[in-house]
C-alpha cells in the first residue's frame, strides 16, 4: 500500500481543490412565457410541456 514520504503543503493541497466547488444550475428564460427553466430539459407550465419553445403534450384534465 503507498504511503508518502513527505507531508503535502497546505497550498498544495488547496491548488488541488480549487476545482471542487458547486456549481449554479444553468437556467434560461422560455421565449414563449418567460419562465426560467433548467438548460436542455422540458417543463411543465399551466397544464403545457415544453421543451426548446415548442408545446411538446398537453395534460388532459379529466374532471371535464
Amino acid at each position: 500500500m503507498a504511503h508518502p514520504k513527505r507531508r503535502q503543503s497546505k497550498s498544495r493541497r488547496n491548488k488541488r481543490r480549487t476545482h471542487l466547488k458547486i456549481q449554479e444550475p444553468l437556467l434560461v428564460k422560455c421565449s414563449l412565457n418567460h419562465q426560467k427553466h433548467l438548460y436542455h430539459h422540458a417543463y411543465w407550465y399551466k397544464g403545457k410541456l415544453y421543451y426548446r419553445g415548442k408545446i411538446v403534450l398537453k395534460k388532459d384534465n379529466p374532471s371535464m
